[in-house]
């Protein structure tokens, strides 16, 4: 059984995007983040979907130069995501920790699961990172977070505009593979071609000589 339910946009199953930033005490921007999120809930044999509303939720956090952390929350307070960024030594960051906490009404029950200590969405400093693919993490055996039209960036935002585009594998491999294997098609037809033209002109050169 799927069941869709939405904090946010009215028609069936849409996944809104909307953009969040966060500045330091300085009034600098520092983290800025650009996704539609869908949570799906597993229980039992039932399937949840809850798309999160950009118009409906508060953004908080804070920024340093160890650590940075965006949180995103539902207004009435179902929802919330945050996402804790870190620089590495080689002006390298990258998001070391995802937590993501859903309780929705029609369940009546709190589903919550962290990602740690990984290496996600890694961009070289005054860079973004940005996916066009969906990004499904599995956050626990009951809730995983699909995540669209993803891009984002933390430390370093000259007038909170993204930086140079870093593009995911998974759009990498969507643009490249089509080239390869269609530059592969064509080399084999052309060896197949070349093959069949040397056949004939080595039956010519026997008839020839006939």
């Amino acid at each position: 059984m799927h069941v869709c339910v939405h904090f946010v946009c009215m028609s069936v199953c849409v996944l809104c995007t909307g953009t969040y930033m966060l500045q330091s005490l300085a009034g600098k921007p520092c983290i800025k983040a650009t996704m539609g999120a869908e949570y799906i809930v597993i229980e039992k044999k039932k399937t949840w979907y809850f798309n999160l509303d950009p118009s409906r939720v508060r953004t908080s956090g804070y920024c340093g130069k160890e650590s940075a952390l965006l949180s995103v929350t539902l207004i009435l307070g179902f929802l919330n995501q945050s996402l804790y960024f870190c620089p590495q030594e080689n002006n390298v960051s990258y998001v070391t920790k995802l937590s993501a906490r859903v309780s929705p009404l029609p369940v009546y029950k709190t589903y919550s699961g962290l990602l740690d200590h990984y290496k996600l969405f890694t961009t070289a400093n005054g860079q973004s990172f940005k996916c066009k693919s969906d990004s499904l993490l599995l956050m626990s055996s009951e809730l995983r977070i699909k995540l669209v039209h993803l891009q984002m960036q933390a430390f370093t935002l000259p007038n909170g505009q993204y930086g140079e585009e870093v593009e995911c594998w998974a759009d990498f491999n969507k643009r490249v593979v089509p080239i390869v294997i269609g530059a592969t098609v064509v080399g084999f037809i052309l060896i197949t071609v070349l093959t069949l033209l040397f056949i004939k002109d080595r039956r010519s050169q026997g008839y020839d000589r006939l």
